[in-house]
């Protein structure tokens, strides 16, 4: 789309609305299998399904979070077909096109976070086959450098750095990457469940992991209730709907290369429902498995390959993880980033330059290591940060502007989304309120009942897209684009 005086100050190559659609629905399936198949992904499914008590529990559970998460990535998925246009781009028809910096910084700060996440546990599944060896291990043991052993620093550098290499040549690089990565850790997967069912003696559906050990490996997961009790399902669903929280926004980065709505809605019904469930699935037959054949709770992949007897199957499950984690990383957490912070200086920073700011912020966070702990907390916590932004962001587009966009005047520093000065303070407003209780009072004072920090996303999605609609209601046009 040629856009007429386009400021440089909002417009590079990257940001401009997509000019190559060809992102079909195997493509769009594989945003999603590149985003649950990981390490992260299998961690998290695990355990929930020990929050669930049973088996049907855990079907139901996240097959309803699974529909819910369908539906919202619809939303936002059908407005980057119709713009073109990436995620901070989009931002501006809501925030203003200066105020959009916000929400793109804030995505990309979370994107930092589980950039480092993701590289840890992909090295994390190079360290649990490496230390099969005496010397490996030995060296584990013995070497530490900044919080961790140098073995591990060792991996999270490599790890990290390979991941830089998948960027080098653009979008059509990640998309052929994650079309190959992503189909690559179901098989693996399967092959780990086959494998641990065979040991146990068959199938299982039922879980045979006592009431006390599951008491004991979620006591401090932040979800109310005991395991398999209604509120702890409810819990479950709202965490893997929350799992999903940054892409809610930045979904438009992918989908703004499909040629068409229904390619995305094809994608998602595989990629998302269909996908979810059946990769929980095997996650929840691998942990009662596990738990069978080795006689404890193991939650991480990795920590079973690295049971394995054969060094050929711990050699390939350990590179199928880091390979699928990887792919996770690409697709989630540099992409967004790459958008988000070429979006705040166009001029002076390309998609890569995005990328490698955001790759270097994660490797300066690796020290501190905050996403090591509970997976439901950690996932809360992050999520919570980004509910008020899409609350605001789909009020605005599919209530106030009824899902027309000016696509032109997003480049614009004159044009219809200049607002006051280049910020609308009615979204501003509104994101702050819904970040008060979506993230700031649950996580940082005891005035909120604890169960309040796992909605702490949906808390933030209603309270802001209601304070925003309501502000919007009672302002003029004039005003609200003065």
């Amino acid at each position: 789309m040629d856009i007429p005086n386009a400021s440089p100050s909002l417009y590079n190559e990257d940001l401009a609305p997509a000019s190559v659609r060809n992102w079909g629905p195997f493509s769009i399936f594989n945003v999603w299998t590149s985003d649950v198949h990981s390490l992260w992904g299998y961690y998290l499914a695990a355990s929930l399904f020990l929050l669930c008590g049973s088996f049907l529990n855990f079907v139901i559970a996240i097959g309803i979070g699974s529909l819910v998460i369908f539906f919202l990535m619809s939303l936002v998925g059908n407005a980057g077909v119709k713009t073109g246009v990436p995620y901070p781009v989009l931002a501006r028809a809501s925030f203003g096109i200066w105020g959009a910096n916000i929400p793109a910084l804030v995505r990309a700060i979370v994107a930092c976070f589980w950039y480092g996440a993701q590289t840890s546990a992909a090295s994390g599944a190079i360290v649990a086959l490496l230390i099969r060896s005496d010397s490996f291990r030995e060296f584990h043991q013995s070497t530490h450098w900044l919080g961790h052993s140098g073995l591990e620093v060792i991996c999270f550098v490599i790890v990290w750095a390979l991941q830089l290499l998948i960027i080098q040549r653009g979008m059509e690089t990640v998309r052929k990457f994650q079309d190959w990565a992503g189909p690559a850790v179901w098989v693996m997967m399967l092959i780990l469940a086959i494998g641990l069912v065979v040991k146990a003696g068959g199938l299982s559906f039922s879980s045979t992991i006592p009431a006390d050990v599951l008491l004991d490996k979620t006591k401090d997961a932040g979800v109310p209730g005991i395991p398999g009790s209604f509120a702890s399902l409810m819990a479950v669903s709202a965490t893997w709907i929350t799992y999903f929280a940054a892409l809610y926004l930045n979904f438009c980065d992918f989908s703004r290369y499909a040629p068409d709505a229904k390619a995305v809605r094809t994608g998602n019904i595989w990629g998302l429902p269909v996908n979810l469930i059946l990769f929980s699935l095997v996650a929840g037959v691998t942990t009662i498995a596990a738990y069978q054949v080795y006689g404890e709770v193991l939650l991480h992949p990795d920590q079973i390959s690295a049971k394995f007897d054969s060094w050929f199957l711990a050699l390939l499950a350990a590179l199928t993880f880091a390979v699928a984690t990887l792919g996770i990383n690409v697709v989630a957490n540099f992409v967004s980033p790459a958008f988000d912070f070429s979006n705040v200086f166009p001029r002076y920073i390309d998609f890569k330059k995005g990328g490698y700011i955001a790759a270097l912020i994660a490797l300066v966070l690796y020290p501190f290591a905050p996403w090591e702990g509970n997976a439901a907390s950690f996932v809360g916590a992050i999520g919570a940060t980004m509910g008020p932004i899409f609350g605001v962001m789909m009020v605005d587009y599919y209530l106030i502007a009824k899902g027309v966009v000016n696509v032109p005047a997003l480049y614009q520093e004159n044009g219809e989304y200049r607002f006051t000065g280049g910020w609308n303070w009615a979204a501003i407003i509104a994101a702050v309120i819904g970040a008060l209780f979506s993230s700031i009072l649950p996580n940082f004072t005891s005035l909120l009942p604890e169960w309040w920090g796992v909605y702490g996303w949906f808390f933030g999605v209603g309270i802001a897209g209601a304070v925003y609609y309501a502000l919007r209601s009672v302002m003029s046009p004039a005003t609200a684009t003065a």
